[in-house]
């Protein structure tokens, strides 16, 4: 395969980034989009260029770093990865725009790498369990429900990637937030902190600079581990409860 790639440059935070054109070929139907990109970079440093800088990690669609925009799309064409998605999703002769993140909470680094460390905050604000609980009990020394079980589960999928702020028309970060909130909270081990935990969370999500959500439902749409738009209700659902007795 032939291929013209179009990719953002930017050589630091604070200088301006433009579209550089590549041509590419050689390129397998089999290879990974990131292996792709190995190859422009090899072909780019044997030329005496800056290769392009882009995150990448596990390549087993488990971490989220290689989070792209492709052609307009968070991880590019396929609901997955774009460590995941592999090039016989496109055709000889294709032009492919490859762009990072567009928040303002997610400033570029460099190149195709974002700074997505505003996660991290929100999770150090209550995404965990502060209770000392020594090894790891027996399985069955704490009943869970089924169906809570199965809830908690979902939600622990979300790996932070950031696709739904990106394709949020809002920027916001609700998906990401209700993801982390919900599955502790519906787990008994994350009862005692159920509602600090919700509350300091959104309110670490809203100081750093995210959008608000108006439910446009693109955020469900592209992610790639498939977290429900319900989410974001149970959550708001959550908050309500908390903010209430907090109040009493």
């Amino acid at each position: 395969m032939k291929l013209t790639l179009r990719v953002w440059r930017q050589k630091n935070a604070d200088a301006e980034g433009a579209m550089s054109t590549y041509e590419v070929d050689g390129v397998s139907p089999d290879m990974s989009f990131l292996e792709m990109l190995d190859v422009l970079n090899e072909r780019l440093i044997l030329s005496g260029e800056e290769p392009v800088a882009f995150d990448h990690d596990c390549r087993e669609g488990i971490c989220g770093a290689c989070s792209l925009v492709i052609n307009g799309d968070a991880h590019g064409p396929e609901r997955t990865t774009t460590c995941q998605l592999h090039m016989r999703s496109f055709r000889d002769g294709d032009t492919i725009d490859i762009e990072p993140w567009r928040a303002s909470a997610f400033p570029v680094i460099k190149d195709l790498v974002v700074d997505r460390s505003a996660f991290d905050r929100i999770i150090q604000a209550g995404g965990y369990v502060t209770a000392p609980t020594g090894s790891a009990p027996e399985a069955h020394a704490t009943p869970v429900p089924k169906a809570d079980a199965d809830l908690a589960f979902e939600h622990a999928e979300c790996i932070g990637c950031g696709a739904c702020v990106a394709v949020c028309p809002n920027g916001a970060a609700m998906l990401f937030t209700s993801a982390k909130v919900n599955h502790l909270n519906v787990l008994p081990q994350g009862a005692p902190e159920r509602e600090t935990r919700v509350l300091d969370m959104v309110a670490q999500m809203d100081a750093e600079g995210f959008g608000g959500c108006t439910l446009t439902g693109e955020c469900a749409t592209a992610c790639p581990k498939g977290i429900p738009l319900m989410s974001i209700t149970s959550m708001n659902k959550e908050w309500l409860r908390a903010n209430r007795k907090v109040r009493r």
